[in-house]
């Protein structure tokens, strides 16, 4: 018998908008900011057609992740364990987690450098801060309250960087052919990378097929399929909003720092240098973002690290359970310690997103092949145009990522 598909609903719709969000929040990460924030000081708006690509890359992929979640309901990396040989489903999980490790380094150093910018913290303070206020967020908040602070903080970074690009007076003449047209070199391979490895991130991925549990999908696949149009407007919304942020940023850089023949090489110059040139309001907005940001994208990759290690070991994913409180915590202890002992902490933060790309094809391969898998998807197995546009994403990471390795062993970058 065929389903026929309710009447769409604004009230649902609006009771539905969340999950995308928190994935949205993970990548307008201080990781971003710091690859985002030299590509546009040393390229001026030549990447920004990076971020529109890696945005629609991202749309698809992490839809992908919440299908395999609704038509499962389990998480990826649940789903990994249970459909992949041990030592496959092994090396991914454990890859995965050295990822979210170089996460937690630039989100915890990133809220660190943020108090540090707008207080007078040390550096190692703030992070120490940040570290604090996100443990109190998640282990005293319920998941629904956590969403709504984050959605709230994505709310004040947004406009952050909207009264930014009003102070800056940009060039849309110049910046509007950017957005699509690419250019690319064997000097702005790394950071086109890292620009790509800090928008389609690996933890997000696996984040977005957990946290989709969020919302009450029953058990029928006629309303799986009903509520997963209301899952496409979530994330397709969320990533838009993700992607104006991410040019915002380049766009800032570029019309600050470019223009003016200005190399920025940390986070802290940035800030020091924007000041005298955009006014000391443009420099508060920036702190201020930078910790709404940090302590925001630390909150949703410690959930990420959480599932994983739960997922992974075959352990209940619940919140109250001593395991995924402890999951919450391990890997902030050795991106603390990277932090305290890091000389160069801007180069920490891009090394962290090229760390991220490396290690996204080893996500998104499950992903394709479980999306794939009639046993697994039923009647949500991916088609073929949708997996055909995977697949060409995929290979085209991979290929970045050779690219990568051989201009950085010719010494080209």
């Amino acid at each position: 018998m065929e389903h026929k598909a309710k009447s769409f609903s604004l009230k649902t719709l609006f009771s539905f908008l969340g999950p995308g969000f928190l994935i949205t929040v993970g990548f307008i990460d201080p990781g971003n900011w710091a690859t985002n924030i030299e590509g546009g000081s040393r390229f001026g708006y030549e990447l920004l057609w990076v971020v529109t690509l890696g945005t629609l890359m991202l749309i698809l992929i992490q839809h992908m992740a919440a299908k395999l979640g609704i038509a499962t309901g389990k998480s990826l990396a649940v789903n990994i364990r249970e459909n992949f040989p041990k030592p496959v489903a092994a090396f991914i999980g454990f890859s995965v987690l050295l990822a979210c490790i170089a996460t937690d380094v630039a989100e915890l150093l990133g809220g660190g450098i943020g108090f540090s910018l707008l207080f007078g913290f040390p550096v190692w303070t703030g992070v120490l801060v940040t570290l604090l206020i996100e443990v109190f967020l998640l282990i005293s908040q319920r998941y629904h309250r956590i969403e709504k602070i984050i959605v709230g903080f994505l709310g004040i970074i947004t406009l952050c960087y909207i009264f930014e690009l009003l102070i800056v007076h940009p060039d849309w003449s110049v910046i509007a052919p950017r957005l699509i047209i690419p250019n690319i070199g064997s000097n702005s391979i790394y950071i086109a990378l890292a620009i790509l490895g800090a928008l389609v991130m690996p933890h997000n991925i696996f984040l977005h097929s957990n946290v989709i549990h969020s919302r009450a999908w029953g058990v029928s696949e006629e309303e799986k399929r009903d509520l997963l149009r209301y899952e496409k407007i979530d994330t397709l919304f969320a990533m838009t909003l993700g992607w104006i942020v991410n040019s915002a940023m380049i766009i800032v850089a570029a019309s600050v720092f470019f223009s003016n023949h200005i190399p920025v090489t940390t986070i802290e110059q940035a800030s020091v240098t924007l000041k005298p040139i955009a006014g000391q309001f443009a420099g508060m907005l920036f702190a201020i973002a930078l910790i709404f940001s940090g302590i925001s994208s630390s909150i949703t990759v410690s959930m990420a690290e959480a599932n994983i290690i739960t997922g992974f070991l075959g352990k209940p994913e619940d919140p109250r359970t001593m395991l995924y409180r402890f999951a919450l915590l391990v890997t902030a202890i050795p991106a603390v310690l990277i932090i305290l002992f890091s000389v160069d902490t801007f180069r920490v933060l891009i090394l962290s997103q090229v760390i991220l790309s490396i290690q996204l094809p080893f996500t998104l391969i499950p992903l394709l092949i479980l999306s794939r898998n009639s046993q697994v998807m039923g009647s949500f197995k991916s088609r073929t145009m949708e997996f055909a546009a995977a697949a060409i994403i995929s290979a085209l990471v991979i290929g970045l990522n050779i690219y990568f390795f051989y201009t950085t062993l010719t010494g080209g970058n």
